[in-house]
């Protein structure tokens, strides 16, 4: 008897959590959209202030979005003719999925969709398909190379450690911009260089070649100063020099000229293995090998990195390469099939290819026919430095592990 009264009580206070939970709207998405029905079935004025408590829920809980597991509500309050969300998720263009349906005769719109649960991506609210806005009540965004996006973190995203300053952490120095006249161009490239904490008493450094320089040492994009500091402080790493290097126009910075660098240009490629190499080489303490020397670059600058890597193997060892725009390249897969020796280390990271580039398995096939060691990473993310930056410490960790 006692014992079926212990269970007795157990199962009334299972019921009343379960009670609880379906009182509460934003206990899952099933109780999130069933209130939501709730609402739009409503009386117009009771409507509304149900929206009204609801909205000062979620915005006390920081969870607008709404996300729960693998599922996302995304919300708007205001008026419109038509509301949608466009992001990475769907390249950025209008998709029937990401239209918002309005609640009842409320203000509130919402979109609901299915990532992974790790997934983290770039979005904005586009209102009456012209007027793109961030999310007003979602304080998370990523900056990137047109501005700061909204982001979506779904609920086991983890961002990195490695991104925080401390100010108790030995910090690098980042010198320069410097600029170098280019004969293989035919006109000047302005570049920055990072150096290491302590560097007066270090020799024979690692060096790494980064495209998109101004982006990567940005600390709100690439934020690679902040990762660097961090691994070197903390002795994930050896200490390294980085060349951020600049594709804008030193004399008309919005004329950005990485199209015509980073597409298996052979002008571009000698510049930097071989006159900004050489130097870098005179005037900085780094080692004067390629088993020392990285290159890195993101999108187009992908393709570059890999296409000066299989023309320089011997000046450039280790390679880098994100969401590589390979789909732009006429004869690259060519080269590396060509190729009779190529001495290299590669690491290739990369989104879902429907969301970023799209997918590298012609190139891995290649690169194992070849046996160059490699390296792949996906991610559940974009076209974005939020995937980009994230990652830097693995290509980092992977060429000069202290551990």
């Amino acid at each position: 008897m006692r014992r079926l009264s212990l269970f007795f009580l157990l199962g009334l206070i299972i019921s009343a959590v379960a009670i609880s939970a379906q009182d509460d709207p934003l206990a899952t998405i099933d109780t999130f959209s069933a209130y939501i029905a709730q609402i739009a079935s409503a009386p117009t004025s009771q409507a509304q202030t149900m929206v009204d408590d609801l909205w000062a829920q979620l915005i006390d809980t920081a969870s607008i979005p709404f996300v729960r597991g693998e599922h996302v509500a995304f919300l708007y309050r205001g008026d419109a003719r038509r509301v949608e969300w466009r992001g990475d998720f769907n390249r950025w263009s209008s998709s029937p999925d990401f239209i918002g349906e309005k609640v009842g005769d409320t203000d509130l719109w919402v979109a609901y969709a299915q990532f992974p649960s790790d997934a983290r991506l770039d979005y904005k609210i586009v209102i009456n398909s012209n007027t793109w806005i961030l999310d007003p009540y979602n304080p998370l965004q990523q900056v990137g190379g047109f501005g700061p996006n909204s982001e979506l973190r779904m609920s086991d995203y983890v961002p990195s450690p490695y991104f925080i300053r401390d100010e108790n952490t030995p910090q690098g120095r980042v010198r320069g911009p410097y600029r170098l006249h280019s004969e293989a161009l035919g006109y000047a490239v302005n570049y920055s260089v990072y150096t290491p904490a302590g560097y007066a008493n270090l020799h024979n450094l690692n060096s790494m070649y980064v495209l998109d320089g101004q982006e990567y040492g940005h600390d709100d994009m690439g934020r690679m100063v902040i990762v660097l500091d961090n691994l070197i402080s903390q002795q994930l790493i050896a200490p390294v020099v980085v060349i951020f290097i600049d594709p804008r126009d030193p004399n008309r910075p919005s004329n950005n000229r990485r199209e015509s660098e980073y597409i298996e240009n052979p002008a571009f490629a000698r510049f930097v293995a071989e006159e900004l190499v050489q130097n870098i080489d005179r005037v900085f303490k780094t080692a004067p090998s390629a088993e020392h020397r990285a290159i890195l670059g993101t999108s187009l600058g992908g393709l570059a990195s890999a296409y000066i890597a299989v023309n320089y193997p011997d000046v450039f060892h280790n390679i880098a390469i994100q969401s590589p725009a390979f789909w732009v390249s006429s004869d690259l897969y060519d080269l590396y099939r060509a190729s009779t020796e190529l001495d290299l280390v590669m690491i290739i990271t990369n989104g879902r290819p429907e969301w970023d580039a799209d997918d590298v398995d012609d190139f891995t096939t290649i690169l194992d026919e070849k046996g160059i060691d490699y390296q792949y990473i996906q991610v559940n993310e974009g076209h974005s430095w939020g995937n980009w930056s994230a990652l830097l410490d693995d290509i980092l960790i992977y060429f000069w592990s202290l551990r």
